[in-house]
């Protein structure tokens, strides 16, 4: 079951105070983005926030899960968490300030 676009718009609504907050569709899902960094995934309508030590230390009791088959686990957000602004806006924030800057792309060779 893909994810519904009122869904990314409710939780990009829920997380607007914490910044440049976008979504991007990937692969037919969507990622949540912090400014430049990818903090979440939206599957199957469904919140998988990427694993930090710092958001495990936020959350205490964590329950992780999939995204899609092969992925690595990430901790699964239970939808009467989005609820909370305040509470999602910070694991988001705490999440992306833990995570790696992106990786800078190669240039593009143009051919002749």
């Amino acid at each position: 079951m893909a994810t519904r676009q009122s869904t990314i718009d409710y939780i990009l609504e829920q997380i607007e105070a914490a910044g440049d907050v976008s979504a991007k569709k990937m692969f037919g899902e969507y990622g949540i983005f912090l400014g430049e960094k990818m903090v979440a995934l939206v599957c199957d309508g469904q919140l998988f926030v990427k694993p930090t030590e710092a958001g495990r230390e936020f959350l205490g009791k964590v329950v992780e899960g999939c995204p899609y088959p092969g992925a690595k686990p990430c901790f699964l957000i239970d939808g009467d968490k989005w609820e909370d602004r305040a509470w999602l806006t910070r694991l988001l924030q705490i999440s992306a300030a833990a995570l790696p800057p992106p990786k800078k792309k190669a240039p593009t060779k143009k051919s002749k």
